[in-house]
């Protein structure tokens, strides 16, 4: 989980610091849950087995809250809702002076979150639709890999009496 997580946040970094992609608000808060899973895998790394399946086990609702984030996100992208943080509307000015319109505007500007990323040019699959995707992915191998922990015990052991 813990190379999951990096994988993920290492990909979300080389789009926006190598490609130059901007990242919207929303795609901000889909990086949360892939650094709870490192923080998650390098706690069962550490723990003793026992005491380190729990901790794997808390990973399914970290992917879960990664997945309803994506669709959250792909729902805003293709219009069927507006984005529920306030950084990702447009702005709006009440009044005053032109100076102080542009003393409140943000040092950076913020990429709307209805304008997908798309990491491959010629795939209709935005970087929102692959991070959910990704995390349904682990969802679906976690308790799978939980599971093979107990499947080869005792094979191909050979005892010598």
């Amino acid at each position: 989980m813990a190379l999951a997580g990096s994988l993920a946040l290492a990909l979300a970094w080389w789009t926006e610091h190598a490609l130059g992609h901007v990242p919207c608000g929303l795609c901000l808060w889909e990086r949360w849950p892939y650094r709870v899973l490192v923080g998650l895998g390098i706690g069962a790394m550490v723990l003793p087995r026992d005491a380190a399946r729990p901790v794997l086990w808390c990973c399914m609702p970290v992917l879960l809250v990664s997945c309803g984030l994506s669709v959250l996100h792909v729902g805003v992208e293709q219009g069927w809702w507006p984005s529920p943080l306030p950084e990702c509307r447009a702005p709006t000015f009440h009044g005053g002076t032109f100076a102080e319109r542009l003393a409140s505007m943000p040092a950076r500007p913020a990429k709307p979150c209805d304008a997908p990323t798309y990491l491959i040019a010629w795939l209709p699959v935005s970087m929102t639709a692959l991070s959910g995707l990704y995390a349904f992915m682990l969802l679906w191998l976690v308790p799978r890999g939980l599971k093979v922990k107990g499947r080869f015990r005792g094979r191909g052991r050979k005892t010598i009496q």
